[in-house]
Order: C-alpha cells, then sequence, then structure tokens
C-alpha cells in the first residue's frame, strides 16, 4: 500500500507563509484565511505536507482498504492562485456554493485569486458543512461525543 504523501509537519505555518508566498496580498489574505478557518474550526493551523496549511484532522478509509490521516480544513497559497480545501460534496454545499463569488472548482477543491472575490459568509458556510459531514462519516478531530 503507497503512503500518504500528505501529512503533518512539525513545519512553522508562519514562517512558511513568510518564506514561501512573495505576494504581499496573499501573505495578508494567508494570515486572514489562518485566523478565520481557526475560529470556525477551533483547531490551530498545522503544515500538512511541504505547503497545505491545515486545521484539524479526520481518518478516512477508501473502498480499496487505502487509509490514512487528512486535514478537516486547509488552504494552500499556491503561486497562482489559493487552492482550498474547505468542500464536501453535499446538497447544502452544492445549494450554497453558487453564492461564493468568484472561483473554479476542482474535483476535490475550490481555486480563488483572493479573498475579495468571494464571500467570506458563504465561505463560512462550507466549512462548517464540511465539517459536519466529516463529523458524520468519518472518524475526526471535529467529532463531538
Amino acid at each position: 500500500m503507497a503512503k500518504n504523501k500528505t501529512t503533518q509537519t512539525e513545519v512553522d505555518v508562519f514562517d512558511f507563509i513568510n518564506s514561501y508566498v512573495d505576494n504581499e496580498q496573499k501573505k495578508v489574505d494567508s494570515f486572514k484565511l489562518i485566523e478565520l478557518i481557526s475560529e470556525w474550526s477551533g483547531f490551530e493551523p498545522k503544515m500538512w505536507g511541504p505547503t497545505i496549511i491545515g486545521f484539524g484532522s479526520y481518518h478516512y478509509t477508501y473502498a480499496s482498504g487505502h487509509e490514512g490521516d487528512a486535514p478537516m480544513l486547509g488552504f494552500s497559497p499556491r503561486k497562482a492562485q489559493f487552492s482550498l480545501y474547505v468542500y464536501s460534496k453535499t446538497e447544502k454545499s452544492d445549494a450554497i456554493l453558487k453564492d461564493l463569488g468568484k472561483f473554479k472548482m476542482g474535483k476535490a477543491c475550490i481555486y480563488i485569486k483572493k479573498l475579495a472575490d468571494i464571500d467570506i459568509s458563504i465561505l463560512e458556510q462550507l466549512c462548517n458543512e464540511s465539517i459536519a459531514y466529516l463529523n458524520e462519516h468519518h472518524e475526526c478531530a471535529c467529532r463531538t461525543y
């Protein structure tokens, strides 16, 4: 079985942003995303792999038997655009996604150029819906017993 490449690391999130992100607005947006997602999730940011900033974690197992851990929510301040890992395919997420603003959808992530392009309240709803989905379907740090 292949080893999961995206695992939590000990790299400091703020050092990563200050050394990796070379655009001032992207740095400001990165720090704002950290503030918002920390508040919404209740988890502090941690580095996952070399470029993903994640919040909380959940354990998954695929039908193939492959399993691992992943951040509940996260983002990466890539060179061209942000990759937001905040989406779970639910009816509610699909219904509110149309109101997010200017974005492109990948298979499992949302791509945005800058925070000003999207509605932050819709982003919060997407994050909350994703946490609820993970809580219901996975062994999750978000689970309340």
